[in-house]
């Protein structure tokens, strides 16, 4: 993974927090179910063997991929972005032409979006027609239909 991750030093933290439990909660118990599921017998009828093998290996995969990201991660905050502009970390307050109401948004990176908590990444079409704008600025969500957003407040 050659591209950076950028996460605010809450997202790496709590990378970091899940990273520390898969290693040394997780894992341990899941080669522990690996190897009482191994004695079980014949292991190429033993479902039990078969399920915690996989578990084991999507779980390896995940601790790598977390060790990639904090790696490369790069802490931002949302005060780089200038005086009045929106940066990675702002919360803004905008109207959606799409949806035809006012939604408050968090621009945040790729590891750390989660529309249920309204953060978007900056990566998003609506996240990089954000970034670097200002209040009172009109911008145009560059998908498959194209709509207009406003930004009514930058929040923090």
């Amino acid at each position: 993974m050659d591209k950076k991750v950028y996460l605010s030093a809450e997202g790496y933290q709590k990378l970091k927090d899940r990273l520390e439990r898969l290693i040394g909660v997780e894992r341990p118990q899941a080669v522990e179910k690996l190897a009482t599921a191994r004695e079980h017998g014949d292991l190429s009828e033993n479902a039990e063997y078969t399920t915690a093998k996989d578990a084991l290996a999507k779980m390896t995969a995940e601790i790598e991929e977390l060790e990639e990201q904090l790696k490369v991660a790069v802490i931002y905050s949302a005060d780089e972005g200038g005086k009045g502009k929106i940066a990675l970390g702002s919360k803004v307050r905008i109207f959606d032409g799409c949806i035809g109401e006012e939604t408050v948004y968090t621009i945040v990176g790729t590891a750390e979006a989660d529309i249920f908590e309204n953060k978007i990444s900056n990566d998003s079409a609506v996240g990089k027609a954000l970034v670097g704008k200002k209040k009172g600025d009109v911008v145009t969500v560059a998908v498959e239909k194209p709509y207009e957003i406003k930004v009514l407040e930058i929040l923090k």
